[in-house]
This record gives structure tokens, C-alpha cells and sequence, in this order.
């Protein structure tokens, strides 16, 4: 790193930071402005965008289409259309105390906020959260993972002209996290999350979790079994498996196991061919750190369905491995990669037991519960979510807050709930000059001390 890219980063910081304490915050006409600017860059830049997606982790266009471009596309469209809504003071009612104050609830910014973003949807999980912290009227720096060059060389310019300053290889984590934030908004594992909150911790900075964890995926026997297959096999094998909320592993009803991975069988090879690693289509892993992390899973193994790799390409099959119980190794931490292990059960209430017991995921996938099964997964079990008879696609849904809970993280965003997030909400009460209660005013003589009395007996 060169001391001369450091310094210009900070200044640009701290630039920002002057912005925050010198300016007025940014009407809510003014940021409707930046977000279709950022709109309309992100549109003049579609093919750059889905050139660079293929470059950095070989997604094919319709794959980014549908996981990066299209979803940030409709979040931008929608925080354009909503947030004058959004931004706009709400009445709340105050206590008897107070009559006859009025009450509002007034959203504003935090001031300057650091956006992390990581480099596994290097598009949408960079510009959805910036787009936010700009559309509830911050200042906004972003920091972008040098795992995917090609796609945050792109994002950075978009960011860059719209008044996001994009903080690249300027400056190292520990460095970025060590300037003054006013809110810290961050995407990516756990270590990182530990990270961000230790820093965030010693100057009392609020801070947003997107972490991930091991998602269960649970099968009943009742589950329509091509149906479940499909959907599985998607939602594991998109971006090979490198989704926060991809299913990590598989929980099967053992009457239906069987029959079940064969239909997984026969789906794989309808969606990328007999040889997939030859597939155009079929993404890469990012680079060959991760590469031989995810293989070194497979060693000593024989998988039910793949297990094939290329080290060249950084590409490996989608991986099917039977009989794996809760003492293998691979359970231990998140796989995020093409791997599926494979568990059985009896009964849905021994899962929601365990589940119990293990750190709170990211999301947790069920299909063919019946009505109690549903009702004892959503009350008896913690998750960032729950999606019935799907994977994934809860992700893409603005109307619903995304986030984790626990060791999956804190905080949540998409639509209304991403303004939330970068916002303060703070109460303002208007009292009148016209009447003075003094009740409430020592000295307490006769009538005061009745009255207190009376109220206290019959409250």
C-alpha cells in the first residue's frame, strides 16, 4: 500500500466528515436525485456489469440477471417511489402526563456511515445498502472486498459518481474500521462480523450484522419431492453455492431420503449437463484459497453425486455427500460452496430439539411440513427466516426485513426496513406555553400530597 493512497483515502473521509458537520442534511428531494442517478448509472453500466460478474465468479448473464442486477434494480425503484413516505415525520400520541403536548417521530441520519460490502454478489450487496444509507440522508463511505477486482473496479465508478466515496485497496480493514463512523453497515462472515463489532464496541458505534451460518434445509415426507429437488438444487448450487443464504446442508425424513437424492441426481443433471465442469453457465469459486478449502472437505470422501474439480477453472461440481451426522467435520462451520451434506431424521420435534441447541442460522428452509409441522418450526425454532417450500427467493423480497439473528447477525434491511436501518428515530414533543401543570412542582403541600395519593392507590 502506498502511504500517498492511504492519506488521499482518510482525506476523503474525513472531507466527508466535514460535509456531515458543516451541511445541512440532504433534502428528501435531493436524494431522490441521487438515487436515480445511481439508477441510471447502474442502467448505463448493464454491460460492464454483467462482463465484469463473468470475469470475477463466471456467472452467466441470465444467473446475474435474476441474482444481482434485476433485484438491485427494483430496490432502487422502489426506495425512489416510497421514500418521501418513508422520510416524512410521523404523530404518536404522548402520555395524560404531557397533555397537551403533541408528539412526532422524526427519521434522520447518522451522519457519515461505513458500508461494507463482500464479494460474493459484489453488485447488489454493495449498492442495495449504500443506496439506503443515501436515500435516509447520510454521508457514505464504501468498502468494497478485493476478491472480486473486476466487478468492484465497476462499482466503484458508479459509486463514485454519485458522491460515494469508494475506499478500495487504499486502506486495510483494521485502518478502514479505525477512522470515526457514525453507524457501520457490514456484509460478510463471522470473523469479519467479530471484527467490525469489536471496533464498533470501543467507540459506542451501532452497527448492522449481514452474516450467514448453517441453513438448514428440512424435508418431510409429505414434500412434493421433484418440486423440493428443484428448488433445492437451485437455491444450493446458484453462484456455487456461494450464498449466504444457500441451503448448507440437508435434513430428510428418512422414508423419503432415498428417493429424494435421486431426484437431486437426476435435477443436476438437467440444470448443468452430465459434464458440468464444462458448463459455460456453471459459476467458478472466487479464488483458489476458497478452492482448496472447499476441497479439502471432500478429501477421504466418496459423494453421492459429484464431488468432481478443476483447479485451473476453480470450478467444482455440484457435491452430494450421504451419511454425514452432526460429528463430521463438515458440520462444523459454514460450507459456502457446492457441497451438500446429507442428514436424516424421524421426527420433525427431535429437529426442532437440536436446532435448538446449535447457533441461530441465517435462514431455515422446510418442505412438505404439514400445518403443525409449520407452526412448531416457526414457534420452536430462532432463524433470520424461515421460507416453506422455497429457498432463497425470500432474499429478493423488499416488503420483508432481510437479516440474521444471533451468530447470523444483528440488524436487518431491504426496503422500508433498509431506511430504518440508516435512520435515528427521534422523538420530538411540542408542549404548550399556555398551560403549566403544578402538580408536578414542590413545595408538595396538602392538596399536592392528596392528590399523589389518590392517583398512586388507584393506578
Amino acid at each position: 500500500m502506498k502511504l500517498q493512497e492511504k492519506c488521499a483515502a482518510h482525506e476523503a473521509i474525513q472531507s466527508l466528515r466535514q460535509e456531515v458537520t458543516t451541511s445541512p442534511v440532504p433534502t428528501v428531494k435531493e436524494r431522490r436525485r441521487v438515487l436515480r442517478a445511481l439508477l441510471d448509472s447502474v442502467r448505463g453500466s448493464r454491460d460492464r456489469i454483467f462482463d465484469a460478474l463473468k470475469a470475477d465468479l463466471g456467472k452467466s448473464f441470465e444467473e446475474a440477471a435474476l441474482t444481482e442486477y434485476l433485484p438491485l434494480l427494483d430496490a432502487l425503484k422502489l426506495m425512489i417511489r416510497k421514500l418521501p413516505r418513508w422520510a416524512a415525520p410521523k404523530r404518536c400520541g404522548v402520555s395524560a402526563y404531557n397533555f397537551p403536548a403533541t408528539g412526532r417521530i422524526v427519521p434522520e441520519p447518522y451522519g457519515l456511515v461505513l458500508v461494507i460490502a463482500t464479494w460474493n454478489y459484489p453488485l447488489l450487496l454493495a449498492l442495495e445498502p449504500l443506496a439506503a444509507a443515501l436515500a435516509a440522508g447520510n454521508r457514505a463511505v464504501l468498502y468494497c472486498s478485493d476478491k472480486s477486482t473486476a466487478t468492484g473496479a465497476v462499482v466503484a465508478e458508479i459509486a463514485r459518481g454519485i458522491g460515494g466515496a469508494v475506499i478500495g485497496s487504499e486502506m486495510t480493514f483494521d485502518e478502514i474500521l479505525s477512522e470515526r463512523w457514525d453507524m457501520i453497515f457490514f456484509t460478510g462472515g463471522e470473523s469479519g462480523g467479530r471484527e467490525v463489532l469489536r471496533h464498533a464496541a470501543e467507540s459506542l458505534t451501532p452497527a448492522v450484522l449481514e452474516l450467514g451460518g448453517k441453513s438448514p434445509c428440512i424435508v418431510c415426507a409429505g414434500a412434493d419431492l421433484k418440486l423440493a429437488a428443484r428448488r433445492i438444487v437451485w437455491g444450493k448450487f446458484t453462484n456455487a453455492g456461494q450464498t449466504c443464504v444457500a441451503p448448507d446442508y440437508l435434513w430428510v425424513e428418512r422414508s423419503v431420503k432415498a428417493p429424494l437424492l435421486a431426484e437431486i441426481r437426476h435435477v443436476v443433471r438437467e440444470f448443468y449437463g452430465e459434464s458440468v465442469l464444462e458448463n459455460p453457465d456453471y459459476p467458478r469459486i472466487v479464488n483458489e484459497a476458497h478452492f482448496r478449502r472447499l476441497t479439502g472437505l471432500l478429501e477421504g470422501r466418496v459423494p453421492y453425486l459429484g464431488g468432481d474439480h478443476d483447479l485451473e477453472s476453480c470450478r467444482i461440481a455440484p457435491t452430494v455427500l450421504d451419511h454425514v451426522d452432526w460429528k463430521d467435520p463438515i458440520m462444523e462451520r459454514e460450507i459456502f460452496g457446492p457441497i451438500l451434506p446429507v442428514l436424516e431424521f424421524e421426527s420433525l420435534a427431535e429437529v426442532s430439539k437440536l436446532l435448538r441447541t446449535k447457533p441461530k442460522p441465517l435462514a431455515l428452509y422446510a418442505f412438505g411440513a404439514t400445518r403443525a409441522e409449520k407452526q412448531l418450526l416457526e414457534e420452536g425454532c430462532s432463524s433470520g427466516a424461515i421460507c416453506l417450500d422455497d429457498t432463497v427467493m425470500h432474499f429478493v423480497n423488499n416488503t420483508m426485513p432481510f437479516g440474521g439473528v444471533g451468530a447470523s447477525g444483528m440488524g436487518s434491511y431491504h426496503g422500508i426496513y433498509g431506511f430504518n436501518a440508516f435512520s435515528h428515530f427521534k422523538p420530538v414533543m411540542r408542549q404548550s406555553v399556555g398551560i403549566d401543570w403544578p402538580v408536578r412542582y414542590p413545595p408538595f403541600g396538602k392538596w399536592k400530597k392528596r392528590l399523589m395519593e389518590y392517583m398512586v392507590h388507584n393506578s
